[in-house]
């Protein structure tokens, strides 16, 4: 049987456009907040038992490492260029099983 979920609320995060150095700090922002959650997440799940599985956190760590990263190319470039960069980020809120 397959669930499906509906998005009961969203959160505009962020909405407008930023100087290529706004728009870092932002990101950046984002993804560290994100990086510190799982990093305080692993070291809950493993303070009780060092052997738990923190595969999945250890993942999303390494995966936001990237995307920053990643970002920082983009930041580069808009701010190379002298142009603004456009950020719209949605975060979609559904009540699953």
């Amino acid at each position: 049987m397959m669930t499906t979920a509906e998005v009961t609320h969203k959160v505009q995060l962020v909405d407008g456009k930023f100087t290529a150095m706004e728009a870092k700090e932002v990101i950046n922002s984002l993804i560290d907040e994100k990086i510190n959650f799982h990093k305080i997440h692993r070291l809950a799940i493993c303070e009780g038992d060092m052997n738990s599985d923190t595969t999945y956190d250890d993942s999303r760590v390494g995966q936001l490492i990237r995307e920053k990263e990643s970002f920082r190319e983009i930041y580069m470039e808009a701010k190379q260029a002298g142009k603004q960069v456009r950020i719209n980020g949605i975060l979609e809120i559904e009540i699953i099983d």
